[in-house]
């Protein structure tokens, strides 16, 4: 399960929003001072809006992360389904074994 967000979605929207208007852009140092976050959190931020919109290819995007995470879900499921069937065949296939002996 994710930590709990630190900041709100409304912060991070309207601290995106005054990085991306402002020509020229500012030292995201004093951005995020100016907003009360942490600069590393800003930074991220930019970064992150930057590969969602195209501008960047050195990180996945959002939807790609979400798409990951799904995935693996699923595939920890199946396999989960997988050894519970493994496991139903082999006990079943000893029941019905001829030459097996019973007590």
């Amino acid at each position: 399960m994710a930590a709990p967000k630190k900041y709100p979605d409304e912060l991070r929207q309207r601290a995106l929003r005054l990085y991306r208007e402002s020509d020229p852009k500012p030292v995201i140092k004093r951005l995020a001072e100016q907003l009360g976050v942490h600069p590393e959190a800003l930074r991220n931020w930019i970064r992150q809006d930057e590969a969602d919109r195209g501008e960047r290819d050195d990180r996945p995007t959002t939807d790609m992360v979400e798409e990951n995470r799904r995935l693996r879900r699923e595939v920890a499921e199946l396999r989960r389904v997988n050894e519970i069937l493994k496991a139903a065949s082999s006990y079943f296939a000893q029941e019905l074994d001829p030459t097996r002996r019973r007590s």
